[in-house]
């Protein structure tokens, strides 16, 4: 499960950083400092993802 403390924690570093919870939803922390939500599912029985919007 993502909770804040685990968000506010997360930290930059060389390579990006992924954390999920067990639903398809994950967070991305890339290099550079920014965070990217994602969401796993599947569709016609093909993976997708869901990438949020800036």
């Amino acid at each position: 499960m993502l909770t804040d403390q685990i968000l506010t924690t997360l930290t930059a570093r060389d390579k990006p950083i992924k954390k999920s919870d067990a639903g398809g939803l994950h967070i991305i922390v890339m290099p550079n400092g920014k965070k990217r939500w994602r969401l796993a599912y599947r569709f016609d029985g093909k993976q997708k993802t869901f990438y949020g919007g800036e």
